[in-house]
């Protein structure tokens, strides 16, 4: 008997409700994807890439490739509409250590590398304001440079994991605030943008070519557009959070799907308008040089002056607090739930005698996160937990063709459109991303595999502990 089924026969499981219909669920997608990414990737990439469309273009294909693997996981979550998304997905198609692995990798490099990064983001905004804020100013270096901005994150990580802990209750109406700042404020820009004419259409030019900024002469080409597609990916990236929720929607077989689509294309259309209204407002030259890159900031400042660009910065400190406290949320839930069914430390399941929140796993999330807070910058959160993540994004979808094969006769309600035409081309696209992303920037991709090998004999501890516990195999 597996560990799951024992634990099954032992208590019985509690029913999550079925409360969530089309438009919840899309906006769950819109709501977890756009975080900081938007209002400050844009700068960064501009280091390495400095031709106006091919900036835009990987914006686009980001957008594309996010679609494509929404047309795969539709077909698994229909098939498996079981809270828990990915790593059912990943331990049903390779085996129960794939879904551990996921697991692992969400908690000390995915989710938590998401966490720290937006925390960041928070403080750079929050330096429009205090301008003593940012990843310049260093308070002490004791090996690494520790920064203000470093300082900022810790404290919003440590309050909203504390808030989580005590079982704070604005949850959804919040989220829902958030999420329309967030959406306003890229909306605003580009609509600002075109009325007020203060931009210039000759910022779009050459649409097409090969120029490299400072950062991307240093790598080269193809290393330069992967390392700069990694903070694009970053900024698409939850756009599966939905699938974790699966067993609480309404026709999961319909709405997943028709989510998945929806979801990707609104997010799409939202992230390339918004690098549109950037490159119109600020030339391309001019974007990598914005301190503490502060691209939608510095768009406002130059449609609207400074109060513009404190109304755009409260926007964004509104929008990346709300995204940091979902990611605080609902990660440490998929955490708790693992553990909950036996796939991951019986620890991580327990909960508050008071509170009744998953404590343990909320505050093992927080700490983790904060340690990731402390390994380097923004930009390098970015990739860390992009190439993290894009990774096992890649893994699932491989998965859908090792399913397809082993289990032909399981019921699948959807079909992935395009296949096995579209899966591959977001396979082979993805590969080619993480190979160069590997070869720009090997001390923050490495870090990300290092973290996920890393579960492997953790893997095997727990597993042993599991066996001499319960009389289960070790294999």
């Amino acid at each position: 008997m597996s560990a799951t089924s024992g634990l099954a026969a032992e208590r019985p499981a509690p029913q999550l409700v079925r409360g969530l219909g089309l438009f919840d669920a899309t906006t769950i997608i819109v709501g977890s994807v756009i975080g900081s990414g938007i209002f400050v990737a844009p700068s960064i990439m501009a280091a390495y890439v400095q031709t106006p469309g091919l900036l835009l273009g990987l914006w686009v294909v980001g957008g594309v490739l996010t679609l494509f693997g929404a047309l795969a996981y539709a077909e698994l979550a229909a098939a498996m509409p079981h809270a828990g998304g990915q790593y059912v997905f990943l331990g049903r198609a390779f085996g129960r250590l794939w879904g551990f692995l996921y697991g692992w990798t969400f908690l000390v490099a995915i989710n938590t590398g998401f966490i720290a990064a937006v925390a960041v983001a928070f403080a750079k905004y929050l330096g429009v304001f205090l301008p003593a804020i940012g990843e310049g100013t260093v308070l002490f270096d004791v090996g690494r440079p520790f920064t203000s901005a470093q300082a900022v994150a810790l404290a919003v990580i440590i309050l909203l994991t504390w808030l989580n802990v005590t079982g704070l209750r604005a949850g959804a109406a919040v989220q829902n605030v958030f999420t329309i700042a967030k959406v306003a404020a890229v909306v605003a820009l580009l609509v600002l943008a075109l009325a007020l004419g203060k931009g210039d259409a000759a910022n779009f030019s050459p649409l097409v070519g090969a120029a490299l900024g400072p950062d991307g002469v240093k790598l080269g080409l193809f290393a330069a557009l992967a390392v700069a597609m990694s903070k694009a990916l970053f900024a698409y990236d939850a756009w599966n959070s939905v699938t974790f929720a699966a067993e609480e929607m309404h026709e999961p077989e319909r709405n997943l799907v028709r989510s998945l689509m929806l979801g990707s294309v609104a997010v799409t259309v939202v992230y390339c308008s918004a690098v549109v209204a950037y490159l119109y407002m600020v030339p391309i030259g001019e974007m990598a040089a914005v301190k503490d890159n502060r691209i939608a900031a510095e768009t406002a400042q130059r449609m609207l002056g400074a109060p513009g660009a404190a109304f755009v910065a409260v926007a964004i400190m509104v929008s990346t607090f709300g995204c940091v406290n979902g990611l605080v949320l609902a990660g440490a839930r998929v955490v708790y739930a693992m553990a909950r069914d036996g796939v991951f430390f019986p620890a991580a399941a327990a909960v508050h005698p008071v509170y009744r929140t998953p404590a343990r796993a909320l505050v093992l999330q927080g700490i983790v996160a904060a340690l990731l807070t402390l390994t380097g910058t923004y930009s390098d959160l970015l990739t860390l937990s992009a190439f993290s993540s894009l990774l096992f994004n890649v893994s699932t979808v491989v998965g859908l063709f090792v399913l397809r094969r082993c289990e032909p006769d399981m019921p699948r309600p959807y079909r992935a459109w395009g296949y096995p035409f579209l899966p591959i081309i977001y396979v082979v696209v993805s590969l080619f991303f993480l190979v160069f992303i590997l070869i720009g920037d090997p001390r923050n991709s490495g870090l990300g595999l290092v973290l996920t090998i890393l579960g492997l004999p953790v893997y095997a501890f727990w597993r042993g502990r599991a066996a001499s516990v319960r009389g289960l195999p070790t294999h």
